[in-house]
This record gives C-alpha cells, structure tokens and sequence, in this order.
C-alpha cells in the first residue's frame, strides 16, 4: 500500500490494480497512483485536500464540482482521475493570483454579493472564469443570455439576480485586467496542497 492509498483503496483494489498517473494541478506536477474508478472530484477532495470542488448531485447536473481540464470546464465528479493523466487540471483553489489579489471572477462575486450559502460557488466561479474569455459581450448582455450561459449551474439560495449581475461585473473587471493575469494558472504552494 502506497502512503496516499486509503485503506479502503487498499481493501478493494491490489498494488497492481492502481494506475500511475501524472497531472498538472494548479501549476504543480502531482504524481499518484490511483484507483482506475477514483473520481477526479474525489482525488481533489481527498488525496490532495482541495477541498473548494464540492461535490452536490453527483451526476454531473448542479455544476457544483466544475473544475477547468485543459482550460475547459468539466465536471469532475464524472471525470476519472485516471483520464486526466498528462493534462492540465485548475480548480477555485488555482483562480487566485500568488500576490494575494482576487481573480476578477471571485472580486466580481464579492462586491455583487452572489452568494449566499455558498456550496454552488466554486463551480460558478471556474465557469464563469472560463465564460468571461469566450465572451467579450458579456457588459451588455441580457439578463435571459447571461442566465442561459450559466445554466449549467444550479443555486437554490440566491435567485441568481445577484449572480447575473457578478457574471457582468466579471467581464467589465476582465477588460480592466491584462489577459495573462485572467488566464494565468498560479502554481499551487505546500501548504495548499495539505
């Protein structure tokens, strides 16, 4: 049993069951033999303690889990670990500059007050990050556009009026921001890995 194989992994799956993988998380190499079952949301979650993907329906439909592979938003919690072996994995945890600053996306969520209990806000966070570069009409959007390109998500506390408004807020605060800062992947410190 490897020292980050759980006794449960250990129980069900033998050493030559694991599969080794290598990923780019948050801008640091991770190496891992895993499960060839374990769950990419459950890898953040448990061997590397990002705990910011959370996990709600477990069925890829509440977008709570949403993380970028290879610049694109995916759900993690229907993704494999081991199908991400030689890509590039972002969560909320990689948003965030090293400097401290807020991405514009979590400034835009913080100043809107897009939040309420909170669960739905990563996934939120890493989809509207992504929709932000696909999208440079997004200061002047429709309420019902903007509302369809996050459909994708599911809130049950806030109503999304303050949601939309973050989504707009985001996009004038992305132009404000040079691109490399927006797009930039920071490399995750020890203490973030756990």
């Amino acid at each position: 049993m490897t020292e980050t194989t759980t006794a449960a992994e250990a129980t069900e799956y033998g050493p030559d069951d694991l599969v080794e993988i290598e990923v780019e998380v948050n801008g640091t190499t991770v190496r891992e033999k895993v499960p060839p079952r374990l769950l990419l949301s459950d890898f953040l979650r448990h061997r590397l303690r990002l705990t910011g993907t959370h996990v709600g329906c477990e069925h890829g439909v509440c977008g709570a889990c949403t993380v970028h592979i290879d610049g694109e938003p995916a759900r993690s919690c229907l993704t494999f670990a081991v199908q991400v072996d030689g890509h590039r994995v972002r969560t909320v945890e990689g948003l965030a500059p090293d400097d401290g600053t807020l991405h514009p996306v979590q400034r835009a969520f913080k100043e809107c007050h897009a939040l309420q209990c909170g669960f739905c806000t990563p996934g939120f966070l890493m989809s509207v990050a992504h929709l932000i570069t696909e999208r440079d009409d997004l200061r002047t959007a429709a309420d019902d556009d903007i509302r369809e390109q996050i459909a994708g998500n599911i809130c049950r506390c806030t109503g999304y009026l303050n949601i939309v408004s973050a989504v707009r807020r985001a996009a004038e605060l992305a132009g404000e921001t040079p691109d490399e800062t927006v797009n930039e992947t920071p490399e995750m410190t020890p203490d973030e890995r756990g």
